[in-house]
């Protein structure tokens, strides 16, 4: 993530649209979206539910206990902010999505008090 920077007029759209997110929000879910890509066999399009859940793998590998509060401070609070995030990067051209792809996808994928405090992998490995 450390030497992934957005260009500064994408990152003034982005501000524009959705000043909610900090341009962190922006690079990290890129990096999700990288992260889920390597773990795959082959190449292909992943759903909205797949980025999600590599958003909330990432974290935790990253940021361990803390993934939460670092995903709050940057403005995600649930799996409909990724799905925002992710629209905002579509309408900047700088991800793509195939006609299927909705907003839809991303809500309620899973709570994020639940697989950041309760459900934690305590010691586990992602």
């Amino acid at each position: 993530m450390g030497s992934l920077v957005l260009d500064e007029q994408v990152m003034d759209r982005l501000r524009e649209r959705n000043p909610r997110y900090r341009e962190t929000a922006y690079v990290f879910l890129i990096s999700a979206l990288h992260f889920v890509l390597q773990r795959l066999d082959e190449t292909r399009h992943i759903t909205g539910r797949e980025l999600a859940e590599g958003v909330r793998d990432l974290a935790i590998d990253r940021f361990g206990p803390m993934a939460r509060t670092v995903l709050e401070h940057w403005g995600i609070r649930s799996t409909e902010d990724v799905g925002e995030i992710v629209f905002a990067l579509v309408e900047c051209g700088i991800l793509i999505k195939q006609d299927e792809d909705c907003l839809a996808d991303f809500l309620g994928v899973f709570d994020f008090e639940d697989v950041f405090e309760r459900d934690y992998p305590w010691g586990a490995s992602i």
